[in-house]
């Protein structure tokens, strides 16, 4: 993997750091915002906060990344689903002072982490997460959103509705038409495209709620809602301690997210700009999603999917996704119709991008000629896979490891426990050296 700035991977239609016709920017950069719309604005919905306000935090959470890593990334943050449970909870008992202070705590957690990578470095990371950890630890970030995919393509009140599945199917089957059928431009907007096909058919169909979009106003601020201005300050430290530790498991899923981008883009960027780097621009995106009233942010999958299918790699183009995040936090009607985005539209273009990212796992194996006839290989992939797909958890308390961070730490402890070469191989090749002695 390369660390040059001049370097160009020519697998990419837009590298890194090409920018794009200011037209074609615009409209690949609202591609990038519906991708990850409907998992930001379901977060604050779940948890009874204002839609519009983690537009604002993931906008603006995502250009405080860029920075911090001097525009080498193309990553956006988004809202982070790691900490739902918890901020329930916390809304039930305290309300969103409480979640507020959680959230910072969180992002302090990340700033700490960061600095003292900085300190010592992150060329461990190699060692600790080669290959064939890398590998499947992708696959499940990509398979391990595909039950969501299916809910949201298939369920109507939690029961299945064949209508919805057929829209679902005609969203990606329009998608896949515009990227294999068509080119230059309308192919690296076939996410798009496919989501305004699926959006028209679902109002043919009836199953899009308008009642949202003729409430808004068409200029709106988002509801901020600043606890150090809007309440008497006051300790939640409940709320410190639950929310804190979670920052460690998203952490994992952070530096997961940076190993395919790695693999997409072909650079190493935990190099260049450095672990530490994106580890601080995640962590005050946090902080400032708690200051204003968001949720905590996290890099979205969504985005990588996003990525590997158009191979649009820009900062440029991120850049203007976040922009367009937050313009449309400020503009009531645009933030209500793409709120009215049916799910099942949401789900078939899901089905692609998620599957996407799981086959980016895929490449990393064959890229690195991951031979899985050696014992060692085929368990700890075996054992990554099989935690991370099913949706294994550990449960402390209120602190839960998810699936993914789980399965990854269960990789890295077998690739540092396991010996390099099974008892059974090791006892074959000690008779082939010996019956090659006996018939020379």
């Amino acid at each position: 993997m390369e660390n040059n700035e001049k370097f160009h991977n020519d697998d990419a239609i837009l590298d890194v750091y090409e920018k794009p016709p200011l037209g074609q920017g615009i409209l690949l950069s609202m591609q990038h915002m519906f991708a990850m719309f409907g998992s930001t604005v379901l977060v604050p919905i779940l948890i009874g906060i204002s839609p519009s306000i983690a537009l604002l935090s993931s906008g603006v959470g995502t250009l405080v990344h860029m920075l911090c890593t001097r525009f080498k990334i193309p990553a956006y943050l988004g809202s982070s689903f790691a900490f739902v449970a918890t901020m329930q909870a916390l809304m039930k008992t305290d309300g969103y002072p409480a979640v507020a202070q959680g959230a910072v705590a969180a992002g302090l957690v990340y700033v700490i982490v960061s600095i003292i990578i900085g300190q010592v470095g992150s060329g461990w990371v190699n060692k600790v997460l080669p290959p064939i950890v890398v590998g499947p630890i992708i696959i499940v970030i990509g398979l391990s959103l595909a039950t969501t995919a299916a809910n949201d393509a298939m369920l109507k009140n939690q029961k299945y509705d064949l209508t919805y599945f057929g829209v679902a199917i005609f969203t990606l089957i329009m998608t896949l038409i515009f990227q294999m059928c068509f080119k230059g431009f309308t192919s690296l907007i076939s996410i798009m495209l496919g989501i305004v096909c699926g959006y028209v058919l679902s109002c043919f169909l009836g199953i899009v709620d308008f009642s949202g979009v003729a409430k808004a106003a068409w200029f709106s601020l988002p509801a901020l809602d600043m606890p150090g201005i809007s309440y008497h300050f006051k300790w939640y430290p409940a709320a410190i301690l639950t929310m804190a530790p979670i920052a460690f498991v998203t952490m994992t899923e952070h530096m997961g997210h940076i190993m395919v981008l790695n693999s997409l883009t072909k650079r190493d960027f935990f190099k260049n700009p450095g672990l530490h780097r994106t580890m601080l621009g995640d962590g005050l995106s946090t902080i400032i999603a708690g200051f204003i009233g968001g949720p905590p942010t996290t890099s979205y999958g969504e985005n990588i999917g996003v990525l590997a299918m158009t191979k649009v790699h820009s900062v440029w183009v991120l850049a203007g996704a976040a922009g367009c995040a937050i313009l449309t936090s400020f503009i009531g009607k645009v933030a209500a119709v793409i709120e009215s985005i049916p799910m099942p539209v949401i789900g078939g273009i899901s089905f692609l991008l998620f599957g996407t990212i799981a086959s980016n796992g895929l490449q990393i194996l064959i890229d690195n000629k991951i031979n899985f006839s050696e014992k060692r290989n085929m368990l700890i992939a075996s054992v990554i896979l099989v935690v991370g797909i099913g949706g294994a958890y550990l449960q402390l308390g209120s602190f839960q490891l998810t699936s993914v961070a789980l399965c990854t730490i269960m990789g890295m402890l077998l690739n540092w426990i396991l010996p390099k070469e099974a008892a059974s191989e090791k006892a074959l090749h000690e008779k082939k050296k010996q019956d090659g002695k006996i018939y020379q």
